[in-house]
């Protein structure tokens, strides 16, 4: 009974998961007319048909539900878009179904043959191939015009292990969370799985809960001695090789700064404009045109534009990311000149006081940064109205929601204008966006430090760590990593310092490599490729690096009104409207000078769960669904972020292949943080429920924010906003002490003399909003008291 129950409970989840939209896919069951093989079957879709574009089967052995299995019989069939380019699919055997440090399977049809190969990802980006002992061999394989499938034995396939980052699922669970994804384009070197690389899932992806009842059988060792074959494959040459790098310049900088994004680029320009010699160092390659960046469209070619110029083609980034996100971290960040201000939607807030003065200390409160947001929002102050024309278009969907609001008693505002009302207050979407194009940083602070003799920016150049002796930092060690970049070390003066600016997980992996950071990651660090020239113990220092990682916890709600119009921003990176795209290239007026995917209202409040303490929220509403809950094209998604007050933190740590790793993550650990979600998405409901021909999808209807909320997944492939802050925590509580801050008040790393930390890693707690304009303003704050303190 006990085993029963516990069989009922996963089947419970999996319903939950199927609910509330993580994948739809229909069960069943399949055998194998040739092999007698029978699987237990999910299908893509609401019901398997011939046409389902993706199908996944297991077989178990008959005792994987009291004793784990470590491998199974497979079956995928998958849909071919197109006969002259098959595309591909792929599995994910993770605990939840994530891309990221899992196994996957990816498979693909060539001259009538189904090949395989298992990946690995470190980062949102083409997964590189997998080292572990996972073997597939084949039972059969077929391909038609339509589909092609596969019947396989996968072993080794529930646990796996890469470069030290190891995993696994327990089929005595009785219930998997698998991920799946398909491409229909890209496919290069098919016939050599090894080498072969493949496009972006743009033919669909997602989780679903897959119950193991009926999957294990009694004839499971009989079936798996039909897997007998592994297909020719052709491999020629070497691969790609390793970097080529060019030796680093012998010239000495007074500062080095490492990273080029919202806090790099604006503490290089304040450094370079006090009369210092200053190098910026960004491993990624250039992202506008402004400064030599190359990716776009075809209907940007002969601009001077690329993809990061436009307003409405910031979503690709999540359609294609090659090139551009990170390499080495499991979570989604920007490796590009600009990092999160050249990716991200472009919203910017001036943060309220409130953010200010509660999570940050004496010294840097409202009344201490007063001066350098004014500063900030001079030279960025963004807009509402990004059109040349001061039209807002295509603001179907504000009207509808902001009428119920207005109705139910909510405060329209100017939100840059009265940044303070962050309760019962909507507005417009600000974004950092000018003349139709992207403004920010990399139109403002680097173009004045770039126009110094004393400033250089290199591109394409990745920092290993920081070079120190003691607490005394003299320079940094580069690292080769792209063709083109350089190699060696560059040097600073006696009276300069070393900035980390690289984000928060770039810089606290920085801080890990110089040797400073919890002894058990450090250890890690001494074990890895670095080992035999890692600083040595006795110079170790020990701080929480890594701990207080914090995030805004997204929760999604979906409703559908009539009066509300989706505008196809995806369809606009290859067949934009024609008009659409002649009223932004000729004048820079239109919807491609808003971001993607049509952004507003934005919408704020406040919650007291019952242990009193406020919780701040930002909704933010945006014109369209998730296909795999609704194809309504009326559709609108409300997401709702979880900001400063809340208590649940997490943690990050580094890997043996030094890529970093959200070990745990910060979401609803806390009583009161779950309380307060679920209070804030009544509240809003009933705001707007006054609206005429309004319809909810999720929470569904039928069931309560709680069961929707108590259902929903809580992990960082669910539930992330990508606002990810705190791991080099600023504080007066030394972390060598036993206290939790990294850096000073002075930015400076305890036990340094020059070491400093200046992007979102250094928060202590979570902000209102999306936080590009604080994390700038924070840099200008920096800037000024690092100078001071050199005075």
């Amino acid at each position: 009974m006990k085993f029963l129950s516990r069989v009922g409970a996963t089947a419970l989840a999996a319903s939950l998961y199927l609910q509330h939209g993580i994948a739809q896919m229909a069960d069943g069951t399949y055998t194998d007319q040739t092999s007698g093989i029978k699987f237990k079957t999910w299908t893509q879709g609401t019901e398997a048909t011939e046409a389902s574009p993706f199908t996944f089967g297991l077989a178990l052995p008959g005792d994987a539900l009291t004793k784990n299995a470590n491998e199974y019989l497979g079956i995928l069939r998958c849909k071919i878009e197109d006969a002259a380019a098959p595309g591909w699919c792929g599995l994910s055997h993770g605990q939840a179904g994530q891309m990221t440090n899992a196994l996957l399977l990816v498979a693909w049809a060539s001259e009538g043959t189904v090949y395989t190969s298992f990946r690995w990802a470190t980062g949102y980006t083409l997964p590189g191939l997998y080292t572990g002992d996972a073997k597939l061999t084949q039972v059969s394989s077929n391909v038609t015009d339509t589909h092609f499938e596969l019947i396989y034995r996968c072993q080794n396939c529930f646990s796996w292990n890469q470069d030290g980052t190891s995993g696994s699922v327990e089929t005595t669970q009785g219930f998997l969370v698998l991920g799946h994804a398909a491409g229909s384009s890209g496919l290069e070197n098919p016939t050599c799985p090894d080498r072969a690389t493949f496009g972006f899932h743009d033919a669909g992806f997602g989780q679903w809960g897959a119950p193991l009842e009926g999957a294990s059988s009694e004839s499971y060792a009989e079936w798996a001695e039909l897997a007998t074959t592994t297909p020719e494959t052709d491999c020629e040459g070497t691969g790609p090789g390793d970097a080529e790098c060019t030796p680093a310049p012998e010239k000495v900088y007074d500062y080095i700064v490492v990273g080029g994004g919202a806090g790099g680029i604006p503490v290089a320009d304040k450094l370079s404009a006090a009369g210092h010699s200053v190098l910026l160092i960004e491993k990624g390659p250039p992202s506008s045109g402004r400064w030599g960046g190359t990716m776009k469209p075809k209907w940007l070619e002969g601009t001077n534009l690329t993809r990061f110029d436009v307003p409405g083609l910031c979503n690709q980034i999540w359609v294609d990311s090659a090139g551009i996100a990170c390499t080495d971290t499991d979570q989604m960040a920007g490796c590009v000149l600009g990092g999160g201000t050249a990716v991200n939607a472009g919203l910017w807030w001036k943060p309220p006081a409130s953010d200010w003065d509660y999570n940050f200390p004496a010294g840097w409160k409202s009344k201490d940064v007063e001066a350098a947001a004014n500063r900030v929002f001079d030279r960025i102050p963004g807009t509402f109205k990004p059109s040349a024309d001061g039209v807002l278009y295509r603001r179907e969907g504000f009207d509808v929601l902001s009428s119920g609001l207005r109705k139910s008693g909510y405060k329209e505002v100017v939100a840059n204008q009265s940044p303070n009302e962050k309760n019962g207050a909507f507005a417009h979407t600000h974004f950092m966006f000018r003349y139709g194009e992207r403004d920010g940083p990399l139109a403002t602070y680097l173009v004045s430090a770039n126009n110094r003799d004393n400033f250089d920016l290199w591109t394409g150049s990745a920092v290993r760590r920081a070079i120190r002796t003691g607490g005394k930092v003299t320079g940094v060690e580069l690292e080769c990593l792209r063709d083109g970049g350089y190699s060696g070390e560059v040097k600073i003066s006696a009276k300069g310092g070393v900035i980390f600016s690289a984000g928060t997980f770039g810089s606290a992996k920085l801080l890990m490599r110089s040797g400073i950071g919890p002894r058990d990651q450090l250890e890690i660090v001494a074990g890895s490729k670095d080992g035999e020239t890692f600083i040595s113990r006795d110079q170790w220092i020990d701080l929480p690096v890594g701990s207080n990682l914090i995030d805004h916890l997204n929760t999604d709600l979906i409703l559908t009104h009539p009066d509300v119009v989706f505008y196809d921003f995806y369809e606009a990176w290859t067949a934009p409207n024609e008009g659409d795209k002649e009223r932004y290239l000729n004048n820079r007026t239109g919807i491609l000078t808003q971001a993607a995917p049509n952004i507003g209202p934005m919408v704020w409040e406040e919650v007291t769960p019952s242990d009193g303490i406020p919780r701040q929220f930002q909704w933010t509403a945006r014109v369209e669904g998730d296909g795999r809950i609704t194809d309504s094209p009326h559709a609108m998604t409300l997401s709702q972020y979880l900001g400063r007050g809340v208590v649940s933190r997490g943690r990050m740590t580094i890997t043996p292949g030094l890529a970093t790793a959200v070990s745990e993550h910060p979401y609803l650990h806390n009583a009161g943080d779950k309380e307060a979600v679920i209070a804030g998405i009544k509240k809003l409901q009933a705001a707007l429920n006054v609206i005429p021909n309004i319809t909810w999808v999720l929470p569904p209807p039928t069931g309560t924010v709680e069961d929707y909320v108590n259902g929903l997944p809580v992990s960082p492939s669910a539930r992330r906003s990508n606002h990810w802050m705190g791991t080099a925590k600023l504080g007066t509580d030394d972390g060598r002490e036993g206290g939790t801050a990294v850096v000073d008040l002075d930015t400076k790393v305890y036990g340094t003399d020059n070491l400093f930390v200046v992007d979102a890693s250094i928060f202590p707690g979570m902000s209102t909003g999306n936080p590009s304009g604080m994390i700038v303003i924070a840099a200008e704050k920096a800037a000024e008291r690092i100078l001071a303190l050199k005075a």
